[in-house]
């Protein structure tokens, strides 16, 4: 695989992306709260098998290693529950989950504390949870159970997949990332072969800014929530090159390579509108492409500046991002 900057963009900062865990299956979801367990309580972590958890899917009795703090470990029974959401919005606020856990509590659980078989409850989730729905879960598992408990929403659990890199990597977190994946040879293709001709390609009309003007681009940048100064990059490095673009896909003599770049728009916007959520703005969607472009065609090494330009000019002609 081709040298490539997976994890770095424009400006050289590393750039650290959550992981969609809405994307896995819930048993993987499991497998992921019970490592993290294992670094959280200890090795004696026990997982339990698939069926009916009896209202837990994971164990661990003794004194745990840095849990909720090294200095202030909890020693006891603890049990652990997963509760993952495919929806990728998923708060803790939402009422089938606050149905969901009224039930396990006042139920399943309210059974073990009275049988005394736990000391310690914890529960992950991979649903957004904010300081209001913290409170409002643990006054009511304080109320119904009366132990020590903690709620750990996607935030922190994005953190300590951060913090223990090889727990992502184990269970095969990165192809999580891969919808974004598209047919990328189409558009190595048409690289190669313009930049085999750029030189060669007449610069009839001077390229004026306002040019591919589909939509005031002020405009089009706030919708896409494209930064200024990503817009200012790309100006810098792609604009002058979009006269020559325009030529080339415009000659009868180029047409299978517009029809490549037909296809590859095709792909890239439907990707872009099932997965645009997952992107906090479209400076880090651009990259993400670039990147996954890069890694995947080492004979665009000497020629990667052009996967930005082509990328850009896609931005730029309103063929990518939405525009009303």
């Amino acid at each position: 695989m081709a040298e490539a900057y997976p994890n770095r963009n424009i400006i050289g900062k590393p750039r650290m992306r959550n992981f969609p865990l809405y994307d896995l299956h819930w048993q993987d979801f499991e497998k992921l709260v019970i490592l993290i367990c294992e670094r959280i309580l200890g090795t004696g972590t026990i997982n339990f098998s698939t069926g009916p958890d009896g209202g837990r899917d994971g164990k661990f009795t003794g004194k745990a290693e840095k849990f909720p703090s090294k200095t202030g470990p909890w020693e006891g029974k603890f049990i652990i529950q997963a509760k993952h959401t495919e929806k990728p919005n998923g708060r803790c606020s939402d009422s089938e989950f606050k149905t969901l856990l009224e039930k396990e509590i006042k139920s399943k659980l309210k059974t073990m504390v009275e049988n005394g078989e736990v000391d310690y409850y914890l529960l992950f989730t991979n649903r957004k949870l904010s300081g209001i729905e913290e409170a409002r879960i643990a006054d009511l598992i304080d109320t119904n159970l009366k132990i020590e408990n903690r709620i750990i929403g996607d935030e922190r659990i994005q953190l300590w997949l951060k913090e223990y890199p090889d727990i992502p990597k184990f269970l095969g977190l990165n192809k999580l990332f891969l919808p974004l994946e598209f047919y990328e040879k189409d558009l190595k293709e048409i690289i190669v072969k313009f930049s085999e001709i750029k030189e060669q390609l007449k610069e009839t009309v001077q390229i004026k800014q306002d040019q591919f003007k589909f939509i005031d681009k002020p405009r089009k940048n706030e919708l896409n929530k494209l930064s200024q100064e990503y817009f200012d990059f790309l100006k810098k490095n792609s604009l002058a090159d979009f006269h020559k673009i325009e030529t080339f896909l415009k000659d009868p003599a180029n047409l299978k390579y517009k029809n490549y770049y037909d296809n590859t728009v095709s792909d890239l916007q439907g990707k872009i509108v099932i997965k645009r959520s997952e992107y906090s703005d479209f400076d880090k969607l651009l990259e993400t492409l670039f990147d996954y472009i890069f890694e995947n065609s080492p004979g665009l090494k000497d020629r990667r500046k052009l996967i930005r330009v082509f990328l850009h000019y896609m931005y730029y002609n309103c063929d990518i991002g939405v525009s009303e």
